[in-house]
């Protein structure tokens, strides 16, 4: 499913100029299954509010059903989480996603596709948000 809607956003969106491997990982919230996820590297026409449009409109198209359980099981699931145009801020939509920072399954994988890309607030690379989310901490006495 994830690679068939990496191949739709190539056709119908711009051009992925790269797209991570997809890795496996554990839900956030209440759902049980486990999730694919990857990241892609996407140049597109679209100003982000409209992709955002354009996104939503793909997760319909492969079986989402609007207006689900939050943070429950879903078939797909379409987020901008940085873009080239710095920080972007409307009604809909925060650029960068605001949760991106504490997640190793969106760190990962967009860190393999642009590991010198910025985080446009705190100008830490992904690479190194990755390495600061993912070292080994020693546990308190």
């Amino acid at each position: 499913m994830l690679a068939a809607a990496i191949a739709c956003l190539d056709v119908t969106l711009g051009e992925v100029l790269a797209a991570a491997p997809i890795i496996d990982s554990a839900p956030v919230g209440p759902s049980l299954r486990r999730y694919a996820n990857s990241a892609v590297l996407l140049r597109t026409w679209h100003a982000p509010c409209a992709l955002l449009g354009e996104l939503k409109a793909t997760e319909r198209a492969f079986g989402r059903i609007a207006g689900g359980q939050r943070w429950g099981a879903r078939v797909l699931d379409l987020d901008i989480i940085l873009w080239d145009g710095g920080p972007y801020t409307s009604r809909a939509l925060t650029i960068p996603h605001q949760a991106f920072r504490d997640r190793a399954f969106v760190l990962a994988p967009a860190a393999a596709i642009a590991p010198t890309w910025r985080d446009p607030l705190t100008r830490l690379t992904l690479r190194q948000l990755h390495a600061r989310l993912t070292r080994r901490r020693t546990l308190p006495r």
